[in-house]
């Protein structure tokens, strides 16, 4: 199945929301649609729900989470479903996250994902990270590595993605999980974080808080407000993305033990409209390379490092949960030079991957996922 997408102009409720001209914000230029579509997207896993992370397999065979707690394998035309996963706590934005092959996986199977996770007690849950053996479409094994505290009953802001370094190091990131004036800035209490693990879960004992008393030891970064974007860069670097309030989603290039402001600092304001803060710098808080105004709901992150698109080289691409496309973003020296819409109304993506043929799958809400193959 083929859908080719057509040129769309600006909306003009976009302009409603952000009070701007249609994709502006003060330091990148206005996103395009392209005069010319010269690609088409081919449905390859249909019917399904949420895909909320992808990845392949050394096989080719596509690995995917079902946000409502399923691990799915699609091989030749044919879903199974992964068994010996854990209870998923599904409530609101929570569910089965992220995922991500051990950078061995080919000798030793490992495989890891990010869940929100209910207590015993059954009064609410938090996101957690597992590992687990993949055999047979089994899972064997499962290890949880890092519950994040305090469970509650809150639905809001999770995270979650996973990604190793290219030493081996595991990073993955936890939402404010709503409380934005309680954990964020405070590196004694989780949540509103990127973590570091090594690969058995245990703590690096270079990470910038181990040797803090009161500290999260697993902390790398802190004062995120819902990260749902995660790579390594080519250069070595981690980079995520985070959605902000109305306005104000922001995408960050991660250090060790930097605070990165939230809510401290913000280009967003509430949703009612009011501020959240009159500052958008302060000492010792990091800037982000980008944000954007209005928030387009940002999910999912990919680096395109070859030549299989015309022009698309060495491009960041970012899905859209809110206006429905793929974010193609041409970064020069850690600026936004260029900015283009893909895909312009597919539906909500929730991830965007590059597979191992070179070319990018997206997963679309309540659709599938597809593949977005240039045209001959």
């Amino acid at each position: 199945m083929k859908k080719i997408f057509s040129i769309t102009t600006c909306l003009v409720y976009l302009l409603l929301l952000s009070n701007t001209s249609c994709g502006q914000i003060e330091n990148t230029p206005r996103i395009e649609t392209p005069k010319e579509i010269k690609y088409e997207t081919q449905l390859i896993v249909p019917d399904i729900e949420i895909a909320w992370g992808l990845t392949f397999l050394p096989n080719g065979d596509i690995l995917y989470t079902e946000k409502k707690g399923e691990l799915i394998v699609y091989s030749k035309d044919k879903k199974e479903k992964i068994k010996g996963l854990p209870k998923t706590y599904l409530r609101g934005q929570g569910g089965l996250m992220g995922i991500a092959l051990h950078p061995k996986f080919e000798e030793n199977n490992l495989l890891y994902f990010t869940m929100s996770t209910p207590n015993k007690d059954s009064n609410g849950g938090n996101t957690a990270l597992y590992s687990g053996v993949l055999e047979d479409n089994n899972l064997k094994n499962v290890k949880k590595l890092y519950q994040a505290i305090p469970f509650t009953k809150k639905g809001v802001h999770f995270g979650s993605r996973i990604v190793f370094d290219k030493s081996g190091l595991l990073y993955f990131s936890i939402g404010d999980r709503g409380q934005r004036d309680v954990f964020p800035q405070d590196i004694s209490k989780d949540n509103g974080k990127i973590y570091r693990l090594n690969d058995d879960g245990s703590i690096p004992n270079d990470n910038p808080f181990f040797n803090v008393e009161s500290a999260k030891k697993a902390i790398y970064s802190y004062g995120h407000r819902n990260p749902q974007g995660m790579i390594l860069h080519p250069n070595g670097e981690i980079w995520i993305h985070e959605h902000g309030p109305r306005g104000g989603d922001e995408i960050n290039v991660i250090e060790s033990g930097k605070n990165f402001g939230w809510p401290t600092i913000t280009y967003g304001k509430n949703y009612t409209g009011t501020k959240i803060t009159n500052e958008t710098k302060r000492k010792g808080m990091e800037q982000p390379i980008y944000y954007w105004i209005p928030s387009i709901a940002p999910s999912g992150m990919a680096y395109l490092n070859n030549s299989n698109y015309v022009g698309w080289n060495e491009s960041l691409l970012v899905g859209s949960l809110k206006f429905s496309y793929l974010e193609r973003l041409e970064i020069k020296n850690k600026t936004i030079i260029k900015r283009e819409k893909i895909a312009d109304g597919i539906g909500r993506i929730r991830d965007v991957i590059i597979g191992p043929d070179g070319y990018i799958y997206i997963s679309v809400s309540y659709e599938g996922i597809y593949k977005i193959v240039p045209k001959k």
